[in-house]
């Protein structure tokens, strides 16, 4: 097991990372930018060094400083959490230069993985479904327009690298096609440094359904069951529950089973996630995430595993110590993503918390980094809590869901409690009959 582990993070997933680590008996070093000094995970790690100014650009992703800061340290291992550095190969080279773990996949698995358009190559080859489409990145106008045409519209454009809705336009005509294309390697290039583009049959009205996973060094791996992320704004996730409600034990079991086909047939090792698309009948494999995710705590309560713990142990080179059938359901969970937001216009909201109120009781987990008289900073995402709630069943858990969502409070900025507030007592998330268009055409007016 290692002796210290530095987060090259902020906020609350390095909180908690910090508070795995301790109960470990593992000491903890923090970084951080000039802006976050007074943060919660600089005042819980054994240790913090400062890694630049405000901007993430000039801290958390300016690889000289936190390589720096690494160095200093004495470390013999690094967390990535999720976003920043998490999924960047050049990072995963690095820690290895200074001779120390990175707490993730290694930097060639983690390259070739951050081609999507190359991975659902690879898994044509072992049958795993997935959404029809290109066999690749398209290079040319030609392709592009064969290639719908043979799929049928509508098609959706998608970034081979990166992820967050960048790079993806939907397609619905052939007038429409190369103008769309364009535009999608353009915002590709800014967002994510490469335009490489690959098209997909567009499902209407799909659910979004992922399985996490564990794989060690030694070719074991298992599943922790699977989240329905259906709930989603422009391709982000606001909530994401355990199990999900939409799939027959049949079809849940098919999908378990695939997701660990396709981690062994990708190599994989340390904590992933595989996400699909399911349509009423059939699942489509679509991306895999190379890190451990913002939902993670909903399959950590709904099957009474820690990831975060499972990740270390991975990477210190142990057996996983999980066998598939010591793993079980034990309660449905929620998770609502509470953001520094305009609830109606879903603009930041950047500023002074002056009042704070978190809720609590049976069942109730708030994973935050959050305290009164705390500034949030225009400088980040604006994620600032993740309430996470079980229950014996779904109408327990959204029940619950709700009463903690009644008892938060959170005053000086203003936060995206009441749109969950709302989305909660829909008919059709009550009935859980809304598909991944649901907040789109509901609350933004999008066709």
């Amino acid at each position: 097991m290692f002796r210290k582990i530095l987060i090259a993070n902020r906020s609350e997933i390095a909180l908690r990372v910090i508070r795995a680590a301790k109960e470990l008996g593992i000491s903890t070093v923090a970084i951080y930018s000039t802006e976050d000094k007074n943060s919660m995970h600089v005042e819980l790690a054994d240790e913090a060094i400062c890694v630049g100014p405000a901007l993430a650009a000039e801290s958390y992703l300016n690889l000289s400083n936190v390589a720096q800061a690494i160095a200093n340290s004495g470390c013999d291992a690094v967390h990535p959490g999720y976003g920043f550095l998490s999924e960047n190969p050049t990072f995963v080279n690095i820690c290895k230069d200074l001779g120390v773990t990175f707490i993730g996949p290694d930097d060639k698995t983690m390259s070739n993985l951050a081609d999507k358009a190359k991975v659902k190559s690879i898994l044509n080859k072992f049958d795993i479904p997935t959404v029809p489409g290109s066999d690749g990145s398209i290079e040319d106008i030609d392709t592009l327009k064969k290639t719908a045409a043979d799929i049928g519209y509508p098609v959706l454009l998608k970034a081979s690298w990166g992820g967050g809705g960048k790079g993806m336009r939907i397609v619905r005509n052939e007038e429409d096609l190369v103008r769309e294309f364009n535009a999608a390697k353009m915002e590709a290039k800014v967002s994510f440094g490469k335009d490489d583009i690959y098209l997909e049959k567009f499902i209407e009205h799909p659910r979004h359904i992922e399985v996490q996973v564990l794989g060690d060094l030694y070719g074991n791996v298992v599943h922790i069951g699977e989240r329905d992320c259906t709930l989603q704004r422009r391709h982000q996730k606001l909530l994401e529950e355990s199990p999900s409600g939409v799939l027959s034990e049949e079809k849940r079991r098919k999908l378990h089973e695939t997701a660990v086909l396709a981690t062994k047939a990708l190599g994989y090792q340390n904590a992933g996630t595989l996400e699909f698309l399911f349509d009423g009948e059939n699942f489509y494999f679509i991306e895999i995430n190379t890190r451990i995710q913002v939902e993670h705590p909903v399959s950590e309560m709904a099957y009474g595993v820690d990831l975060i713990k499972e990740q270390i142990a991975i990477a210190s080179k142990e057996q996983l110590s999980l066998k598939q059938e010591d793993i079980k359901l034990k309660f449905h969970t929620m998770e609502c993503r509470i953001n520094a937001e305009d609830p109606d216009r879903f603009y930041p909201s950047p500023g002074m918390i002056n009042k704070l109120f978190i809720p609590g009781g049976p069942g109730v987990r708030v994973d935050s980094a959050v305290y009164c008289g705390m500034n949030v900073s225009p400088s980040y995402d604006s994620l600032i809590a993740k309430l996470i709630v079980k229950g014996s069943d779904r109408e327990e858990a959204r029940l619950r869901m709700l009463r903690c969502l009644n008892e938060f409070v959170i005053e000086g900025v203003k936060t995206s409690i009441p749109f969950f507030q709302r989305i909660l007592t829909t008919k059709d998330f009550v009935s859980n009959t809304y598909d991944t268009n649901f907040i789109d055409k509901k609350f933004l007016n999008k066709s």
